[in-house]
């Protein structure tokens, strides 16, 4: 695929200090890759918001609804408007991918009119560098939806790309889902009859991404129990 077909829907939510500073420095990384990229902040810092704006290709909205899926169908809706066959949605803090993944991957994903949607997937190797309870829950999740969608492989690193054939159920998807849109879109192109893609990668967890407390470790099992939600919906 090359990467003119290509516009990128991420969103941001900074509630510390910490946390601005690590995805400004991500999403400079993200906006050296020259892809038109629409961000939906959740807008608890206005001076973080207006740091974005600046950055080449970006722009930005604030959701008018309150979650994660209406946070999600904002900065897809934002990036349907750069009228690219495929949207890239991808977390803000993928620093790692950007730097080093991004372009490889686009490169590598098959464009054709049957595609509906090509994942960054792990490799093997580079799963097991992630934290004992994400592994467990997203290990769950993974068979699942390799088992629903006929397709076995690791469908939650994050990443993926979506034809915008997928575009009206993104935006009719219930805030209910959670986490669980992702699948759910999947569910979609598959009854569409269009095929998933694994792009396998070396996607190892970031250093300081891999200790769990219990907060997270709660968050992980949250996700698996959306995601289930996702496939059967």
């Amino acid at each position: 695929m090359d990467l003119s077909q290509v516009a990128v829907a991420t969103i941001t939510w900074s509630r510390t200090t910490e946390e601005e500073e690590l995805l400004t420095r991500s999403l400079t990384r993200l906006a050296e890759a020259g892809l038109p990229v629409a961000v939906a902040d959740r807008g608890t810092s206005a001076a973080f918001s207006q740091r974005l704006k600046p950055l080449p290709g970006f722009r930005v909205t604030t959701p008018t609804k309150p979650g994660l899926v209406p946070q999600v169908q904002a900065s897809i809706a934002l990036a349907a408007t750069f009228r690219t066959p495929f949207i890239l949605y991808v977390e803000s803090d993928k620093e790692l991918f950007f730097e080093n993944r991004l372009r490889d991957f686009v490169r590598q994903a098959a464009d054709h009119n049957d595609v509906g949607v090509v994942l960054a997937s792990r490799s093997d190797k580079s799963f097991q560098t992630f934290p004992e309870v994400q592994r467990h829950t997203e290990g769950i999740a993974n068979y699942l939806c390799g088992r629903r969608l006929g397709c076995p492989g690791d469908f939650f690193y994050g990443p993926f790309l979506m034809s915008r054939t997928l575009l009206p159920h993104i935006s009719n998807l219930e805030a209910r889902l959670g986490w669980g849109w992702r699948p759910s879109t999947f569910v979609d192109a598959h009854r569409r009859g269009l095929r998933l893609v694994h792009v396998i990668d070396d996607h190892c967890c970031p250093p300081n991404q891999r200790n769990e407390n219990d907060a997270e470790q709660i968050h992980r099992i949250r996700q698996l129990s959306e995601n289930t939600l996702g496939l059967i919906e």
